[in-house]
């Protein structure tokens, strides 16, 4: 007896199904949203004074930056330096391990960096560094 081949089941058995697949993908997807924390930048270009004791460091999370010119940037926009510490509360609020890297040029004024550092400190955010650059000092 001959048997006779059903081409048009054959053809419906072969399909894969991608739900799976799918499934796995959207799961790594979000992990992979939720294990990653975002740095915010500073958004200006600062010359930062050398050290010759700098270490370095991962990044702490938020940059702010004190320019030449004595304008305070936090989150790509210039900011009072009054308003640092409302920002700084919101973001911890968020980020309860916040910390802060702060960039001072290296013509900015001294009081004006320890007002900055008294704004961080005052919204409860402990881990503060300032950036230097490596060099013999």
């Amino acid at each position: 007896m001959r048997q006779r081949l059903n081409l048009e089941r054959m053809d419906n058995d072969a399909e894969i199904d991608m739900t799976p697949m799918l499934d796995i993908v959207f799961i790594m997807l979000i992990f992979f949203i939720v294990s990653t924390s975002f740095v915010r930048e500073a958004g200006v270009e600062i010359e930062r004074p050398i050290s010759a004791t700098a270490e370095v460091k991962e990044s702490q999370g938020v940059m702010l930056a004190i320019t030449a010119e004595d304008e305070v940037w936090l989150d790509r926009q210039p900011v009072d330096v009054r308003m640092i510490r409302p920002a700084l509360e919101r973001l911890k609020v968020e980020q309860p391990d916040l910390g802060v890297m702060i960039q001072a040029d290296m013509n900015a004024k001294t009081g004006l960096l320890v007002q900055v550092m008294d704004q961080v400190k005052l919204s409860g955010i402990e881990q503060v560094a300032v950036a230097t650059r490596e060099g013999a000092g």
